[in-house]
């Protein structure tokens, strides 16, 4: 830790009542607020997935329906290290509250826009906010919660994703059914208005002042690589230009410059956005790598299976995210399961492995997708598929964090959620578009075959939502179901060699301690454990013992980065700046 750090964290940390005390019953009232949080930002990534096929007939825009997820991806991807180096520099509190409230504006953005591309712009404008929630959310229980008791935090963490993920696809598919789509946006509203108050009143985190220069340049250059590979790969994926258009390929060299030169600066920043010096960190590469490749199978899977439930099985929207509930119930048995064992045992090493193989079996079993198949069976690929990633999720977030110093924490956690969301938009953007132009050929054919020109099929078929769909004849809704079914499943085919990737990768993750001191204690900016309930007894008693000062050196407090030499105790803690031996 250098050497301004006291002077630094001692104005934010310092209250009217003395240093901040980190009681179990003070994590329990932050980590409400968390929940909050990640329960509002996980819950929009999934809601549009069954409103989707009606928002993109209504506004239409069927042709581009991928870009409702790949722009929202796309803007949470990119602002993800911003987030997590700020709030490193700065302080989480002020991040979190601002991310809430950009979040809830653009909902109300997005329920009251009146065209396909307005509607995208504001789904924009939501992942600016939604990254900050998921970043902020997982960096500040790595402040508040040593990395030996995190997974049990970490594990609940995961399971909102996974009631989110049936929540959202259920909201939706209400909404669409019974009301409007408008109401899939409306509903943020309020939520995000108590989140905010309850961030306001629970969220009590230190705040800092930045000490070294911004490194702007790097934010840039990060933002412009982000943007350009994901257009590279959009342009190239979709019908309208291809793979062998010039402006695929100006995406593609701009990709390239941005990299190179992002590189080159962060090489010389005195404060870089991301740290090159984590990529010589093993422990930190494999587990980002983890995240990279499975987000690239795992987010195009999620995001286009209730639409294949609505269209090709012919269920209606509240059937088809109610069917979604079998993949939530494994992932949040698996994620909580996952956390509470690795808080008892200490180890960690065997969930990636295990959770990438079960995965692989999903898929695999996804490829056999038709119109004909039975639902029952769907809902039990769904169910392997959520207790496979609940095993993998948020461990590999742990071992990330747990490989880097305590003071990089929130850096760390956003480097290995953003090559995460990376894959992600990649994924959706390239299977999405596979997908989307398998299907609008296939759709055209089906309205060709019926009689209609064919400017009226490409018209038709760019158009076409569940409502619309039950007023056409039977030859041609079989037609359509027998189109969606055929254009979705052969994608998890190329989905499968990406989950043996992080299978592979999983093999040869290290078996670490996890570290016994919270990020904040570690860094002077609190106190924690016995000490901390003992200090809060005093004060209520009206007394404070002058040896718990938040300012007085900590016997158990890890040593610096660069330390030659680390001794273990059985009983103390060991620093998080431990890297691979």
């Amino acid at each position: 830790m250098s050497a301004s750090a006291p002077s630094t964290t001692r104005r934010g940390r310092q209250q009217a009542d003395g240093p901040l005390l980190l009681t179990q019953r003070r994590i329990w009232i932050i980590f409400s607020a968390l929940i909050a949080g990640m329960l509002l930002s996980s819950l929009d990534q999934t809601i549009v997935s069954t409103a989707m096929p009606t928002i993109v007939g209504e506004l239409g825009g069927v042709a581009h329906q991928a870009w409702i997820t790949t722009g929202y991806l796309l803007a949470s991807t990119i602002v993800m290290p911003i987030y997590g180096k700020f709030g490193d520099v700065i302080g989480r509190r002020n991040l979190f509250l601002v991310a809430i409230a950009l979040f809830t504006l653009a909902s109300l953005g997005c329920a009251l826009s009146t065209g396909f591309w307005q509607f995208v712009v504001f789904r924009a404008l939501q992942g600016l906010g939604g990254g900050g929630l998921m970043i902020l959310s997982q960096a500040i229980i790595a402040d508040i919660v040593p990395a030996s008791q995190r997974g049990k935090y970490l594990g609940p963490l995961g399971a909102i994703f996974g009631l989110s993920a049936v929540g959202g696809p259920l909201l939706g598919g209400f909404f669409v059914d019974h009301m409007t789509w408008n109401w899939a946006f409306w509903i943020n509203i309020p939520v995000g208005i108590a989140a905010f108050a309850v961030a306001w009143f629970a969220l009590t985190l230190p705040s800092k002042k930045a000490t070294k220069r911004i490194d702007v340049l790097g934010v840039a250059l990060l933002s412009a690589t982000t943007a350009c590979l994901v257009f590279f790969t959009e342009f190239g994926g979709n019908r309208q230009h291809g793979w062998g258009a010039p402006e695929t390929w100006a995406w593609g060299a701009g990709f390239l410059v941005a990299a190179a030169s992002f590189v080159l600066v962060e090489s010389r920043a005195q404060d870089p956005i991301i740290p090159l010096s984590f990529f010589r960190n093993r422990t930190f590469v494999i587990a980002t790598a983890i995240g990279f490749v499975l987000g690239l199978g795992m987010f195009a899977a999620i995001g286009f299976v209730p639409t294949f439930l609505q269209m090709a099985s012919g269920t209606s929207a509240a059937v088809s995210g109610l069917l979604m509930l079998p993949m939530m119930v494994g992932l949040i048995g698996t994620s909580i399961l996952s956390g509470t064992l690795i808080t008892k045992t200490g180890r960690y090493r065997a969930f990636p492995i295990i959770g990438t193989i079960v995965v692989g079996i999903a898929m695999l079993g996804m490829t056999s997708l038709a119109a004909s198949t039975p639902i029952w069976l769907i809902c039990v690929y769904l169910f392997v598929f959520g207790a496979g990633l609940g095993l993998i999720m948020q461990v590999v977030v742990l071992v990330a964090q747990n490989a880097v110093p305590p003071e990089q924490v929130g850096t760390a956690t956003s480097t290995n959620n953003y090559f995460r969301e990376v894959g992600a938009s990649l994924g959706v953007a390239v299977f999405g578009a596979l997908f989307t132009s398998r299907l609008t050929d296939a759709l055209t054919d089906v309205f060709r075959g019926a009689g209609g020109s064919a400017t009226d099929a490409a018209s038709a078929s760019s158009s076409i939502d569940p409502t619309s769909l039950s007023k056409l004849p039977q030859a041609v809704q079989d037609g359509i179901v027998n189109a969606y079914a055929d254009s979705l499943s052969p994608v998890f085919w190329y989905l499968l060699p990406f989950i043996a990737a992080a299978f592979v990768l999983a093999l040869f993750i290290p078996q670490m301690r996890l570290a016994d001191v919270a990020g904040m204690v570690a860094r002077g900016e609190a106190v924690g454990g016995d000490e901390a309930d003992a200090l809060e007894r005093a004060r209520r008693d009206g007394s404070a013992p002058a040896a718990a000062s938040a300012d007085a050196p900590r016997a158990d407090a890890p040593e610096p980065v660069g330390s030659p030499t680390r001794s273990v105790s059985t009983t103390g803690p060991v620093s998080t700046t431990r890297h691979d031996e």
